[in-house]
């Protein structure tokens, strides 16, 4: 009776060309398919002959499958050999926590977390996030072995979360500022990590349902009170500074004036290279991907930043995330800014001027590389709490105006009435 196993993409054929599809071990047996999920995502015109191909990390990626697919292969020998049936759901169990059990053999929850951070294909700073959530998870405590995934816990920790404390700066903590607690938007991100992580755990046949299936809207992502955006008289004031040329300050500006008038996240403005883009009808237009999310975004290069590229011979000059905000700061202040200015307000900054400017919300959307057009809402928001502001301006003016008009009124009124008593 033969037992084969073999690599294969997408079983289910859900996947388009340019779509991710998961990458499984297929196991057959008397004729039936079986299959295991490794855990592996990829686009289906990158995977070919049962290996990964033209991935950044494919050599990477295909060590990963072949090492899954000789433990899948020895839990199918070792069942032949001991005459046990092949139990397709008890062999991805095996596999999957091979490596992730205590002294008493247990399953441990937060040693399969550490373990699939390693295997996941994301981005250096979004495998940060899910280091911090491994790092919450473990100060939590509440969460160490599987049967501890429950509903409870998960209220539980979120509960947690919102008892973290912000850190504060020695200039803080020296003018005695009150202590703020981690806001909305990060406990929400702490959240879909770990919703992320036990999708895997799904996926492997660890546990059969995902608690936060049960959970649905019950953790809100939340939104800052105030999108942090530069004026139009903000954004010029930074194009008219003139650091020193070659200076740390100059090139913090020069890449402010390139995310001001593009849009590009930092991560986007670190991967900039002029060959991604044509020339169409004289300027210089880009149809990519975000390093960040691969949401395809349109490009095109504004007379300001052709004029920053030009004197850095079309390359964008490299600085670290940390650097770059801290010089931001202090262009901010320079220029005028009524926030402490960073990376990404400058993104919000041109969203908000496009939208002033009457580009339709649709086109900013695509500009930006939102995933969804309500995403970039939030922009069209703040400017109609603007709009709201300049409303309650004119009725403050106008109330004003007429109190004015009704007291000179009143004056001549009185004056009239003195003056006709005298002649009387």
């Amino acid at each position: 009776m033969a037992i084969t196993t073999s690599i294969v993409f997408d079983h289910r054929g859900r996947a388009g060309l340019d779509d991710s599809g998961p990458v499984e071990i297929r196991i057959t047996h008397m004729r039936k398919h079986y299959y295991i999920n490794t855990g592996v995502r990829v686009k289906k015109r990158n995977f070919a002959f049962g290996s990964v191909i033209n991935e950044r990390n494919s050599v990477e990626l295909n060590e990963q499958l072949v090492i899954i697919l000789r433990k899948v292969t020895e839990e199918v020998n070792r069942c032949i050999n001991n005459n046990e049936p092949i139990d397709v759901a008890s062999i991805r169990q095996r596999v999957w926590q091979i490596g992730v059990t205590n002294a008493k053999g247990e399953t441990t929850f937060l040693d399969w977390i550490r373990k699939e951070i390693t295997l996941l294909d994301h981005r250096v700073g979004t495998l940060r996030h899910y280091a911090t959530t491994l790092k919450r998870l473990e100060a939590f405590g509440g969460m160490k072995r599987w049967q501890d995934v429950n509903i409870e816990n998960i209220y539980a920790f979120d509960a947690f979360l919102h008892s973290i404390t912000k850190k504060q700066s020695d200039a803080e903590r020296k003018e005695k500022k009150p202590v703020e607690r981690i806001c909305q938007s990060t406990v929400y991100n702490r959240h879909k990590d770990l919703k992320a992580l036990l999708y895997r755990a799904v996926r492997q046949g660890i546990i059969e349902q995902n608690p936060y299936e049960r959970l649905r809207g019950q953790f809100k992502r939340g939104d800052k009170e105030n999108t942090e955006y530069l004026t139009e008289e903000e954004m010029n004031a930074i194009v008219s500074l003139k650091p020193v040329e070659g200076s740390r300050m100059a090139i913090a500006r020069d890449l402010c004036v390139i995310q001001m008038y593009t849009g590009l996240a930092y991560s986007d403005l670190m991967a900039f290279d002029i060959k991604d883009y044509k020339k169409v009808d004289g300027e210089y237009v880009h149809v990519g991907e975000r390093v960040k999310t691969s949401t395809k975004f349109v490009n095109q290069l504004l007379p300001p930043v052709v004029e920053v590229l030009e004197k850095y011979n079309w390359q964008v000059p490299h600085m670290n995330n940390k650097e770059y905000n801290i010089a931001l700061k202090m262009i901010g202040q320079v220029a005028g800014v009524r926030f402490p200015l960073h990376s990404h307000a400058l993104r919000h900054s041109f969203a908000t001027w496009a939208l002033k400017n009457d580009v339709p919300i649709q086109v900013v959307s695509k500009m930006l590389g939102h995933k969804s057009i309500s995403v970039t809402q939030r922009y069209a928001k703040v400017l109609a709490e603007d709009v709201t502001k300049e409303f309650f301006r004119l009725k403050n003016n106008l109330n004003k105006k007429n109190h004015e008009e009704n007291n000179v009124n009143d004056g001549g009124i009185h004056n009239d009435d003195d003056r006709m008593c005298k002649r009387q």
